[in-house]
């Protein structure tokens, strides 16, 4: 669980700082492909704390 929970931070954190500093030119495949990413992770973490939330419950 940590794990995955670490790889959705990362994903997201990673995503959104190329998103930001535009280091993909925008419109091209590998833009997009970080887009995905980054929405990918986010589910992911989403994931993650809805299961950390149900156990502490």
């Amino acid at each position: 669980m940590g794990s995955l929970t670490t790889l959705s931070v990362l994903m997201v954190e990673g995503g959104v700082r190329d998103l930001l500093y535009e280091t993909h030119p925008t419109g091209s495949a590998k833009a997009l492909l970080t887009f995905a990413i980054t929405i990918a992770g986010g589910g992911l973490l989403a994931g993650c704390i809805a299961l950390i939330m149900n156990r502490l419950r």
